[in-house]
């Protein structure tokens, strides 16, 4: 039973390390490195635009909140 076991447990290890081993060999040529790289353009991309979003949200409170709208006459936006 101890045998059938330790089979059991190499036999799923060794399927875990293949699919490891296939998806580092697709990362690993240009088709990976290009993908890889896009999906870190896209996500730098989509930080500085959240960071945009309330960076303007945040201004526009503080300029509420110290009426400077109100005194120009116009908004900023």
């Amino acid at each position: 039973m101890k045998k059938l076991f330790w089979v059991g447990i190499g036999i799923g290890v060794g399927v875990l390390v293949a699919r490891k081993i296939g998806e580092a060999k697709s990362l690993a040529g240009p088709e990976g490195l290009n993908r890889t790289m896009g999906r870190i353009g896209d996500s730098l991309h989509e930080l500085t635009e959240a960071f945009r979003d309330g960076m303007n949200e945040r201004e526009t409170e503080l300029r509420q909140a110290l009426g400077l709208d109100e005194a120009t006459g116009h908004g900023r936006h």
